[in-house]
């Protein structure tokens, strides 16, 4: 799996959740996972998340690192086991920093308040992960906690690169484990 942190600033709004976005803007084809930083404002038209919808629950934040992978020959279930590893790449990449992270499905908290957001979806093609971690807390419409403002993290870069790096290494290495064993 290719990754690429982008060093420009992308607001993300939801649209960007869609299949060959990253091929199209990045010219990165096949399986790919890239990460950004900026503001993000997801509103109720663009969410795909129906249960947020139902509940009337958009998405903002000031100042959030998101990664969106798409990998393509996978069913929807098997993009929902994904998005959990990637969340567990993420809380494992704090964990090693000494923060004590809590996940519950494909959310992170810190201190009780929440770290993420994330969803998995299906294309036609593909299979489209949008997870976000917020690097500043301010003017979160709900209490959250963030890399930056609560836990100090100030090189988002690094660490959205590591991230990266073990998700890609942990799906390359499950599809070459499927490899070596023999069919009974």
């Amino acid at each position: 799996m290719k990754t690429l942190f982008i060093e420009d600033e992308i607001k993300y709004i939801g649209s960007q959740l869609a299949p060959h976005w990253i091929y199209k803007n990045f010219k990165i084809q096949g399986d790919a996972i890239v990460a950004f930083c900026g503001e993000c404002e997801v509103k109720l038209t663009e969410m795909v998340d129906i249960e947020d919808v139902i509940n009337n629950e958009p998405i903002y934040s000031k100042y959030m690192l998101s990664f969106i992978t798409e990998q393509f020959n996978v069913e929807l279930i098997e993009g929902v086991f994904r998005q959990r590893l990637l969340m567990c790449c993420i809380k494992e990449a704090l964990e090693k920093r000494g923060f004590v992270v809590s996940r519950n499905g494909d959310d992170l908290f810190v201190n009780d308040k929440k770290l993420s957001v994330s969803i998995a979806t299906k294309s036609l093609t593909s299979v489209l992960i949008h997870t976000g971690v917020n690097i500043l807390s301010e003017d979160a419409p709900i209490p959250v906690s963030a890399l930056k403002s609560d836990l100090g993290i100030s090189d988002i870069k690094e660490f959205a690169q590591e991230v990266m790096k073990n998700y890609s290494d942990e799906i390359d290495d499950i599809i070459l484990a499927s490899t070596k064993v023999r069919g009974v």
